[in-house]
């Protein structure tokens, strides 16, 4: 009978002729950069599909300016509540963002699930995974977006790049 610490490692000697050495080649290091800016948002009512419409939801376009660090335009979709106590409300929305990044040129989707509870937020806004095109290919990040009380908007995004 073989031992525990025998079986191990003949099993870790045949995975290892059958499983190509890239598996555990090492990951390169990724940097993560960081981006800050103001943005212009419109939001128009759309209407709801007939199954959603007695919902109690909002159905909104979205329509975006950024600048700074992002200078892009993008365009999206909304599906929001608002709850009966103030300042409670959800929304998801999918955005696609065109333009440059740093500099590097084209295009990712924000994927946004976002809660008010009474006043507290809640973000969560990342990029779709392989979602980046041409000098954005690659992408991943996070964003959060802040607003004035005064209703100017502007967002933080940390993110990574090969």
């Amino acid at each position: 009978m073989m031992n525990p610490r025998s079986v191990a490692t003949a099993v870790l000697l045949s995975l290892a002729a059958v499983v190509p050495t890239t598996l555990f080649a090492k990951e390169p290091a990724v940097t993560a950069h960081f981006a800050t800016g103001p943005f212009d948002v419109k939001l128009a009512p759309q209407t709801l599909s007939p199954v959603a419409e007695n919902s109690g939801l909002g159905r909104m376009s979205l329509d975006k300016q950024y600048h700074g660090a992002l200078e892009a335009a993008s365009t999206g979709e909304m599906i929001a509540f608002r709850g009966a106590v103030a300042g409670s409300a959800g929304y998801v929305a999918m955005e696609t963002v065109r333009g440059t990044l740093d500099g590097r040129a084209g295009s990712f989707v924000l994927q946004h699930s976002s809660t008010l509870t009474r006043g507290e937020p809640t973000q969560s806004i990342t990029v779709v995974p392989d979602s980046g095109t041409d000098a954005l290919a690659g992408l991943a990040g996070r964003m959060m977006v802040d607003i004035a009380p005064g209703g100017a908007h502007s967002y933080r995004f940390e993110y990574t790049l090969p």
